[in-house]
């Protein structure tokens, strides 16, 4: 019993360390106590306090509860920066834990309202790492990287710095960078968050069976309910990526099973159970997550189950959820412009999508995820040829994830590669056959109509030799669909839902969250 009090301790005192604070700052949040002698279990902002020190997911309740907790003793005590750097922190990791883009200004406020009292230049790095963590959140990765290396630039061995560089960099497609970071971070930790993260980059990477194992270990080695269950999502999304959504509901199971309160997993697990024909199950799923978790890129999933069966109805009105949340969220500061352009692609105005994309292009947002997007928006706008240059970056990569086989399989099959389209959209349905209600089904129709391999294999099976560098492309005015024809989009029966003002491209990128990819998070 006094070897687990002890750990408590232990885990208290390295939790306010790791921020940066001291007895003064934790009167309320956090208490130094005796090793020896009764130990109470932690208080809500307590567990919050750990979990934000450690790096660490912590549950909506008890970041709510951090978040009074410091707002409270910054009414008699303003000049605290290092309880308006732990706001800041705590506002930036509900608004991601819950969807709530309300909180990133009110943590925006509190971390420059803790540089304001502390500047940078006096040591003041936590504010730093807050706003690093901020613009990640906002998907603004430029800003997070500068962040990011000006506190890693001043103090090397300050590990914070390190998970700030990872999304960073992971944004704006520069996976080496985020392995070095990764490097870097392993030197300085090796706990459980530091092997979920590993688990995300190997991802990325196409390692699956080293992301696998990161996983499994972070899911032995975390030190909290909310901890485990996001390492167990990652498994969950692991076997999603394989195809064997079976596997992946029993992890999705067990991730709500360690935190009920864990969204993003009863997501993953609407997404199984849509691959394994429980629809009426899967949308109470879906249904439940977007209740707690309003990511537009649920609503935009569930939306295309509904289209997949007919419902246009029900898929009008999830459609037009995204359109409200995106919009929302761009209102708090958070760049959109990914989900917005896969719904414009798929559902409204490729063109439209095409725009908003060359503008993510040109700001050096240049991830698997923005290429595979403006690829396939391309093709949707009767742009085949340049497609293609973004289609081969985005499975170039090493992840081979399903959808984005399928897209390169398309576009090459549009220009008549019928080798390359067989091999890619075969790859695609290998890979996870129902990687999407939509298009899943059509990939199967795209392999049919293809046919059987000629005898003696197709000139053109691998391609046509080097792969092109896609350099940076300005943004321009779309071109119309081929030939001046309507766009591919045209000709689909699925009435769209209109929002004025959307359909335009945003001029101002303010910071933004790294947003999951639609069937699979990124």
């Amino acid at each position: 019993m006094n070897a687990m009090k002890t750990e408590q301790v232990r885990q208290v005192r390295k939790a306010a360390l790791a921020v940066g604070v001291g007895a003064a700052l934790v009167g309320g949040v956090l208490l130094f106590v005796p090793d020896q002698g009764p130990v109470p279990p932690p208080s809500p902002e307590a567990r919050a306090m750990i979990a934000v020190g450690a790096g660490a997911p912590a549950a909506v309740p008890d970041l709510t509860a951090l978040i009074s907790n410091r707002e409270t003793w910054l009414r008699t005590h303003p000049e605290d920066d290092q309880s308006w750097s732990v706001l800041g922190a705590a506002y930036v990791e509900r608004g991601m834990s819950g969807a709530d883009s309300a909180s990133y200004p009110k943590a925006d406020q509190a971390l420059q309202r803790s540089l304001a009292v502390r500047p940078a230049e006096r040591g003041n790095l936590m504010a730093l790492v807050g706003l690093g963590s901020l613009a990640n959140a906002r998907n603004d990765f430029a800003a997070a990287k500068k962040w990011g290396e000006t506190v890693r630039n001043q103090e090397p061995a300050q590990w914070m710095a390190y998970p700030v560089l990872i999304d960073a960099y992971s944004g704006l497609g520069d996976y080496k960078a985020a392995a070095k970071a990764l490097d870097k971070l392993k030197e300085l930790r090796t706990d459980g968050p530091v092997l979920e993260r590993s688990a995300q980059v190997y991802r990325a990477r196409g390692w699956r069976e080293d992301a696998m194992a990161k996983a499994t270990e972070a899911v032995a080695g975390a030190g909290a309910p909310t901890e485990k269950a996001e390492a167990l999502s990652m498994l969950g999304e692991l076997a999603w990526d394989r195809g064997e959504p079976q596997e992946a509901l029993g992890h999705y199971d067990a991730a709500l099973a360690a935190a009920s309160g864990h969204y993003a997993s009863r997501a993953g697990r609407a997404r199984a159970l849509a691959a394994l024909g429980r629809t009426e199950e899967a949308y109470r799923d879906y249904q439940t997550a977007l209740e707690k978790l309003p990511e537009p890129e649920y609503a935009l999933e569930l939306g295309e189950l509904y289209d997949s069966l007919g419902l246009s109805g029900d898929a009008q009105s999830q459609y037009a959820t995204v359109l409200a949340r995106a919009r929302e969220a761009q209102g708090d500061g958070v760049d959109e412009d990914l989900v917005l352009a896969r719904y414009e692609t798929a559902h409204g105005d490729p063109q439209a999508a095409v725009a908003r994309l060359r503008t993510e292009w040109e700001q050096r947002h240049r991830s698997m995820e923005v290429a595979d997007a403006l690829g396939w928006a391309l093709y949707e706008a009767g742009e085949d040829d340049e497609a293609l240059k973004y289609a081969k970056r985005a499975t170039e990569q090493g992840q081979g994830r399903a959808l984005f086989l399928y897209h390169r399989g398309e576009i090459e099959r549009s220009l008549g590669m019928d080798g390359s389209a067989r091999r890619h959209i075969g790859e695609a349905l290998r890979l996870n056959p129902s990687f999407s209600p939509l298009l899943a089904p059509r990939a199967r129709e795209a392999l049919n109509e293809l046919g059987e391999m000629p005898e003696g294999g197709p000139e053109n099976m691998y391609g046509d030799g080097e792969e092109e560098e896609v350099e940076l492309v300005p943004a321009r005015k779309p071109a119309p669909g081929r030939s001046g024809a309507p766009s591919r989009k045209a000709e689909s029966p699925t009435p769209t839902p209109t929002t004025p003002g959307l359909h335009a491209p945003v001029g101002t990128m303010a910071p933004a969250k790294p947003s999951p990819a639609t069937y699979g998070r990124g």
